[in-house]
């Protein structure tokens, strides 16, 4: 018999990749999922056909989520009412992201990139990330951002909501201070720090003292 913790982690795993494609497709169709949830769009259409091409090609991914209470209905109402859209009504991923449009993935280095970190309270977060989200698309910003979530993470190191803005090269450092320019711009007004990929890849955290941040403005 399967174990129900093997379970909930594979309906768990199912949701993440489900969301990438989901995002992905409905990008491709013209309409990011925020701008639709945020406009109050049905977009049951897009979104069955968008199930049904994962069911296809993953249906044991696919079975895993219609085995949740609700199924894929229950998927397109969390949908509507924040997930994956709004930091604080999200719950079953880590993570919102948004790239800018030119961002390619495979032309990207990822050890010569490093981010902007900002970590905002709860109560804020939300109307910080519309905003640094917004500017993303807009291509005012880096080349992808990405803000935590309500979802419970046991690496995170307090209570606050971290917003990561990235750079494709740490060693631009013009550009770099222009993304920063633009984040005050947004309200972002007190000093934060810019942290190469590789001292993450390497594990390197500011703790006891030591301090891993590459700029600080």
């Amino acid at each position: 018999m399967e174990d129900e913790s093997d379970t909930q982690t594979l309906a768990g795993a199912a949701y993440g990749i489900f969301e990438i494609i989901l995002n992905r497709e409905l990008t491709g169709r013209g309409r990011y999922l925020f701008e639709r949830v945020e406009a109050e769009e049905d977009f049951m259409e897009d979104f069955g056909e968008i199930f049904s091409q994962f069911e296809e090609e993953y249906p044991q991914l696919a079975q895993a989520l219609e085995d949740e209470p609700g199924g894929k209905d229950a998927i397109y109402r969390m949908l509507l009412e924040g997930e994956g859209v709004i930091p604080s009504k999200t719950t079953k991923i880590y993570w919102i992201v948004q790239d800018s449009p030119e961002f390619s993935p495979e032309e990207f280095d990822d050890e010569k990139g490093g981010k902007w970190l900002i970590f905002a309270d709860k109560n804020e977060a939300d109307e910080l990330w519309t905003k640094i989200r917004d500017a993303t698309v807009a291509g005012r910003l880096g080349i992808s951002t990405k803000i935590s979530t309500a979802k419970d993470n046991p690496e995170s190191r307090d209570e606050r909501m971290v917003i990561y803005v990235n750079t494709p090269d740490w060693e631009d450092e013009e550009e770099v201070m222009r993304v920063r320019e633009v984040l005050k711009e947004l309200g972002v007004d007190q000093r934060i720090g810019y942290k190469r990929n590789i001292e993450t890849y390497h594990g390197e955290y500011s703790e006891g003292g030591k301090k891993v941040t590459w700029y600080s403005v």
